[in-house]
């Protein structure tokens, strides 16, 4: 090893789709940029990152079980499941001891990183330049948290990251930091999956260490994403579809996919691609429902409610999520014009994807303490974690395609993370949410019904309530799940002919349109649809129309 060097400078290589695993197999003296000028070597570094899944996974998968056990590309792998996690209890106390000397005395980067040092927490080496490259990587790592996380090194988070950061640094590159040589090679990883805070720190960290990285996220997730220092980008590189990961392959897929069946794929992926407004049925399936509700005019809603969501005003489609331009609206009294108001309300109550409810409440109360669920169901961000509440006992919906039941759950996570519900009782925010979710758990099966028949680039399912004073009283369950839908994407239009407080007493104001018509009627009965018109239907039916 050439010794003439006393200070290490990483510099990313540029690479492409074509060459980065050329690249990641030269010794690092062979790669172009390599040089040592004045007693500094300059490493070029094979960062390379792939988002998405593409179109042949089997493929794919193999060529991940390839990278590691067949390819002699050195690579270690790391992910979620394959970290270890464990620590010694010494190496504990002492990252303890340094985060009390740290709260006393508020630590500048440089003396907190000298106090790791003098507790045997950093890399050490024979060669000075890499014990010094140890040192630069961890304060490089605090400097990023120190400008990135609100409060600085004074962060909650800080404890936390630092523990998993020198863990793992132990665990998977201390074994081998003896052998790495910055003339001929560095460790190299392989990065699998998605990756939470601690976990992009530890990434960041073997960057700047001078390690190869090389990143496969199915999920289209990017660990670098919010870390950008402003600097040089690695190079990215986007399959053109996203899916949740699988666990990494322990052995080779036997399925070999034809040409015919990668073109007709291809054809597919260039025709029904996110944003191309063409889509199959059920292309979007898998996808998450999220809605924009729109704010319209009374005449407007008329026409929007009969249009397909692609068609609608600010529909996308992009990283697993589809956006639904949905309806919620209030129509309060009577319209003068009494032939034209029955006849729009009967036409969106007859659409075949209409559920219309004339009787209150049309859910039911829940006395079960869903307390220890919702906290249970939590998240390390705060939030509600959909995979933990489809995987709980408690969840009911298990037989609904799976892409409906990840909707659901993220439906029921987003009205829990801001309630648009009233308290009452001097409610805390913790229990608006525990009702929010405990309601979340028991939609009616026949709007479950409703959802299922929910194909989200094409017709939108609809909710009519009709609520005259004589058919009962709507309740906050009822409120709970109007809430819920509309988070999932569903037309909604309550009439109220006498222009009386139902939704108002329980949903905060601003979430749905109120359209006031020119007069006030009490104690109206439904007007149903004439004989000949339910006939006229049902023809129109019969020839497809």
């Amino acid at each position: 090893m050439n010794y003439s060097f006393s200070q290490i400078k990483t510099h990313l290589l540029p690479i492409s789709f074509d060459n980065w695993l050329i690249n990641l197999k030269k010794a690092i003296k062979d790669r172009a940029q390599f040089s040592i000028v004045q007693g500094t070597i300059h490493i070029p570094q094979v960062i390379a990152r792939f988002s998405g899944i593409p179109l042949d996974e089997d493929e794919y998968y193999n060529r991940l079980y390839d990278l590691i056990h067949t390819e002699q590309t050195n690579l270690i792998l790391i992910s979620e499941e394959a970290l270890n996690k464990t620590i010694d209890n010494q190496q504990f106390q002492s990252i303890q001891k340094v985060l009390n000397f740290h709260k006393e005395q508020n630590l500048s980067i440089n003396r907190f990183v000298a106090f790791l040092d003098g507790e045997q927490l950093l890399l050490k080496s024979k060669l000075p330049s890499l014990h010094r490259k140890a040192r630069e990587a961890m304060m490089s790592v605090l400097q990023l948290f120190s400008s990135k996380e609100e409060g600085g090194l004074n962060n909650p988070d800080l404890r936390r990251v630092i523990v998993d950061v020198i863990k793992w640094t132990f665990n998977h590159i201390a074994p081998i930091w003896p052998q790495a040589n910055p003339e001929q090679m560095m460790p190299k990883f392989l990065w699998y999956g998605d990756a939470n805070k601690s976990q992009q720190y530890f990434l960041y960290y073997l960057m700047t260490l001078g390690c190869d990285i090389i990143s496969f996220a199915p999920s289209g997730n990017d660990w670098l994403a919010g870390l950008d220092d402003g600097q040089e980008e690695p190079f990215i590189y986007k399959y053109p579809g996203v899916k949740q990961e699988e666990p990494f392959p322990t052995e080779r897929s036997r399925r070999t996919a034809t040409v015919a069946y990668r073109a007709s794929r291809e054809i597919e992926s260039i025709l029904n691609h996110e944003g191309s407004h063409f889509y199959k049925p059920w292309q979007l399936r898998d996808y998450t429902p999220l809605s924009v509700t729109l704010k319209t005019t009374y005449d407007e809603l008329f026409i929007l409610i009969k249009e397909k969501a692609m068609i609608r005003p600010n529909f996308a489609v992009m990283n697993g999520q589809v956006k639904i331009p949905a309806i919620f609206a209030k129509v309060q009294g009577v319209s003068k014009n009494r032939k034209e108001y029955w006849e729009r309300l009967q036409t969106v109550s007859e659409f075949e994807n209409s559920l219309l409810i004339k009787k209150f409440p049309f859910t039911n109360s829940v006395n079960n303490d869903f307390r220890f669920h919702y906290r249970n169901a939590l998240g390390k961000d705060g939030l509600l974690d959909p995979q933990k509440m489809i995987t709980a006992h408690y969840w009911k919906y298990q037989h609904l395609p799976t892409g409906l039941q990840n909707g659901i759950a993220t439906a029921i996570r987003n009205i829990c993370a801001r309630p648009y519900i009233k308290p009452i009782y001097h409610e805390s925010e913790e229990e608006l949410k525990t009702y929010l979710f405990t309601q979340g758990m028991q939609i009616p099966a026949s709007v479950l019904q409703l959802l299922q028949k929910f194909d989200y680039s094409q017709d939108i399912p609809k909710l009519i309530l009709y609520n005259n004073e004589l058919n009962g009283t709507m309740t906050r369950t009822d409120a709970a799940l109007l809430l819920l839908l509309n988070q999932f994407g569903i037309d909604i239009v309550l009439y109220n002919p006498p222009g009386q407080n139902d939704l108002e007493n329980f949903i905060e104001e601003g979430l749905y349109d109120v359209h006031w018509l020119e007069d006030v009627v009490f104690e109206q009965e439904f007007k149903e649809p004439s004989i000949f018109k339910k006939v006229k239907g049902m023809f129109k039916n019969l020839r497809g129309d």
